[in-house]
């Protein structure tokens, strides 16, 4: 695994442990119309329709998405089911993820 999606993975297991991270496509999605959601992340192997359906779903909830460069395989150990779609739901924490996909 390359640094920066350990880093990535590492942060994401941060906002785990802090109970700031939601997983799965419902509950991100009303956690996004809600105001809720900071960030929402996508897993590199989603599908074309999960992204396109999140992608507008953020952009009327005014949230950044972005694709990560994990897939649903190497995620599966934040999650006790597997899962491609995540929000963080703190700014701190969600800028501290974000940085990781800038890299």
């Amino acid at each position: 695994m390359h640094n920066e999606t350990s880093g990535l993975l590492g942060a994401l297991g941060l906002c785990r442990k802090a109970g700031k991270l939601l997983y799965g496509y419902d509950r991100v999605a009303e956690a996004v119309l809600r105001g809720k959601a900071s960030l929402v992340l996508l897993a590199a192997d989603a599908s074309s329709r999960t992204v396109q359906h999140m992608t507008d779903t953020c952009r009327q909830g005014a949230v950044a998405c972005e694709v990560m460069p994990l897939t649903g395989e190497e995620l599966v150990m934040l999650t006790p089911k597997p899962a491609a779609v995540f929000a963080v739901t703190e700014a701190n924490l969600a800028r501290l993820c974000a940085n990781y996909l800038t890299r």
